[in-house]
């Protein structure tokens, strides 16, 4: 039986001996951790960049609408174009297009809900009315939109307990920011950033002018004007006969 098994025994197969590597594909692997990392960093940037661009115009879009409206969509690109590259482009599973047009689609909506939050929240002061909508709005949309991003979250998490809490944050701050707003005193004929007009800062309003043009009853002559021939009223006539 001894013998018998000894025949039968197999060696272990032995492990596979890793290739050595060279020279070559080492400086391969360091070029493109370099290139990821660069490429991580712009995905990174990028979404706060685009993120700024669109807090920044949704704000101070009533100032100038079709300036803010350009700043606006290209901060929708700059955050899409992040979007893009880290969804896509850094990952090694490539989603099939449902899934991309899925992510893009949500990743629009969450630059937008971030801008109106946090321009909401940084330019309070300046724009209180628009403020206290914007931040439980940009919340809410943020939420939502991020939800539905998520790959790992099912949709109808928004509904959770989670989402509810979101909701009625919102409206708190929607309520109590309302309040807020309506207690601060705004400076008549202008909102926060304006800084007055070329007219009013180069003339000195209707009381300068005023001022200016009032002359008194009885202004004394310049000195060296002639004498005027109009005798005053109390300047005696000499009717002597003698010629002057």
């Amino acid at each position: 039986m001894t013998s018998i098994r000894l025949v039968d025994a197999r060696p272990a197969d032995p492990e596979p001996v890793a290739p050595a590597t060279g020279r070559a594909e080492r400086r391969r692997k360091r070029s493109s951790r370099k290139r990821s990392l660069a490429a991580r960093y712009l995905g990174y940037v990028g979404y706060f960049v685009g993120a700024g661009l669109i807090s920044g115009a949704v704000v101070h879009h009533p100032l100038d609408p079709d300036r803010y409206t350009r700043i606006a969509l290209y901060g929708a690109l700059v955050f899409l174009a992040a979007t893009v590259l880290n969804e896509f482009l850094l990952t090694r599973e490539r989603p099939g297009l449902p899934r991309v047009l899925v992510v893009i689609g949500s990743s629009l909506l969450l630059s937008f809900g971030i801008g109106m939050l946090s321009g909401g929240l940084q330019h309070f002061d300046d724009f209180p009315a628009r403020g206290a909508v914007l931040v439980p709005t940009g919340l809410v949309v943020s939420f939502i939109a991020y939800v539905i991003k998520d790959a790992e979250t099912p949709w109808h998490r928004v509904f959770s307990p989670v989402g509810l809490t979101v909701l009625a944050v919102a409206a708190v701050a929607y309520f109590g920011l309302r309040d807020v707003a309506a207690s601060m005193e705004t400076p008549p004929g202008g909102q926060g950033h304006s800084h007055g007009t070329a007219e009013e800062s180069t003339t000195g309003g209707p009381a300068a002018d005023d001022h200016a043009t009032t002359t008194g009853p009885s202004a004394p002559a310049a000195v060296g004007t002639a004498p005027t021939d109009k005798p005053g009223p109390l300047t005696p006539e000499h009717n002597d006969g003698h010629s002057h």
